[in-house]
């Protein structure tokens, strides 16, 4: 669920309340530099935090009292980009001019992206995180991620048994990512790109919040499962359907989504670690599931592949770019969809892989009959040096084929990245990568007919 909370005309009310809303935590909860990084079963907001997934059940930090931990995100991206289609000219209706022109590229800097992190430690076992986006590409506004509870012991039900249980298990509660795949780990979220080597996510940008629970079972072999029920929407609702399903011909229902994950992480030796995941998205009835579209923040490519025509003609709502997460492909299942994604993560010494197949159906609540699209990821990065692993290089082909609303042809969409980067700090990143995309067997009428971009980009990240 997004929650707008102020609008354009409020900005300076915005900044004013916000830094108000950090003093009153900071002067009601008294915590040094310290204490800040002491938070139980949590993944650090830092170079610290590369390469964690779920968090573990090591309980390395005995608590004491209460802690809150008051952090931030912020990236800022310079672009060289260039795009070029072959699609015929074309009118729409509403619209004046061709609406398959793209807009020219200049090269410049991009709009900073800033996010808040609240985190507490409520008591032993026991953190709550929140998560503001501050300002994106994609809205003015400061809306709200989610939040979530974890729990990692149940010390209150005093209870020998479960106290035991618990060393094995975690639950999650609230509005939280999705934990679908692997790839949601790494990626880029508005502000915080301190985990990503690339500038970008996947071209099929696989990312939800939603509302529900999710269970964790820990092996000491390395084995683990996870089982989760979410509302399957981004924006919940509580007024009843009306609109009729095509494929069942009744009304619409609102059903639960379930996910899962079933894997294998270990390190090996002193070098070699493995990690090999299968998950696995249902979501039979929604009321519009964004599981491909789920992001509030907007793509890390701006303005490519996209028409000035449109533009101007479009009545945007607190958005920046009618287009805001253009370079991505959204398959659309917004009333059905069953996803599945394996994930393979290797990594001795400083060289590591990071490889995605997934495979997806759905379909909207107008089409009767099911649609599919199917993307290959691979990741090859080296870190160094061996002591700091603060500088890399990488590479990364992503590879999308998927049918289209309406379009009986299927498209492919391929993209190639070259990536360098450094750590200054483990709190400050710089990075710069190549990047080549090309659309194929898009129909001569749709602007993305011989579709390509490719460039240059360079960010710099904060995150603490």
């Amino acid at each position: 669920m997004s929650i707008k909370i102020f609008n354009k005309s409020k900005m300076r009310n915005k900044n004013i309340l916000l830094k108000g809303f950090i003093v009153a935590i900071m002067a009601a909860c008294t915590f040094s530099a310290s204490a800040q990084q002491q938070m139980q079963y949590f993944r650090q907001d830092n170079q610290h935090g590369l390469n964690v997934f779920e968090t573990t059940k090591n309980d390395t930090t005995s608590f004491k009292k209460l802690k809150v931990k008051v952090g931030g995100n912020f990236e800022q991206s310079f672009q060289a980009l260039r795009d070029q289609n072959t699609a015929i000219a074309a009118t729409k209706t509403g619209f004046t001019g061709n609406v398959n022109s793209l807009i020219p590229l200049n090269n410049g800097f991009d709009l900073a992206m800033a996010n808040l992190n609240i985190d507490a430690q409520l008591s032993d076992g026991i953190r709550v995180n929140l998560t503001l986006y501050l300002a994106s590409r994609h809205h003015e506004d400061t809306w709200v991620k989610g939040g979530y509870v974890q729990f990692d012991k149940l010390l209150f039900l005093h209870s020998a048994v479960i106290d035991d249980i618990m060393k094995s298990v975690t639950i999650k509660v609230g509005q939280f990512d999705v934990d679908y795949g692997d790839q949601h780990y790494q990626r880029s979220d508005g502000g915080n790109t301190i985990y990503n080597p690339f500038i970008e996510n996947y071209i099929m940008d696989e990312f939800a919040t939603e509302i529900g629970a999710e269970v964790y079972y820990h092996h000491k072999s390395g084995l683990f499962i996870m089982g989760g029920i979410t509302n399957g929407e981004l924006n919940p609702t509580v007024i009843a359907p009306t609109k009729n399903d095509s494929a069942t011909g009744k009304v619409n229902v609102y059903a639960p989504a379930f996910h899962g994950k079933l894997g294998y992480d270990k390190q090996l030796s002193q070098d070699f670690r493995l990690r090999v995941t299968g998950s696995v998205y249902i979501d039979q009835s929604a009321a519009s599931n964004t599981l491909f579209g789920g992001d509030r923040t907007g793509s890390h490519y701006f303005g490519v592949m996209s028409n000035q025509n449109i533009a101007n003609g479009t009545t945007l709502n607190n958005a920046n770019d009618y287009n805001a997460f253009s370079g991505r492909y959204n398959p659309g299942f917004s009333e059905q969809v069953n996803a599945y994604m394996g994930n393979l993560f290797l990594k001795y010494k400083g060289l590591q892989f990071f490889g995605t197949y997934e495979f997806a159906q759905g379909r909207t609540i107008t089409e009767a009959s099911m649609r599919s699209s199917t993307q290959y990821a691979a990741d090859l990065i080296y870190r160094f040096a061996a002591a700091k692993e603060n500088f890399w290089v990488g590479i990364r082909y992503n590879s999308v084929t998927g049918t289209l609303q309406g379009v009986p042809n299927a498209v492919t969409i391929n993209r190639e990245v070259g990536s360098i980067g450094w750590f200054v700090t483990k709190n400050i990143m710089i990075k710069a990568e190549y990047v080549n995309q090309d659309y194929l067997n898009y129909a001569d009428t749709n602007i993305l007919n011989g579709g390509k971009f490719n460039g240059v980009m360079l960010e710099a990240s904060i995150g603490f």
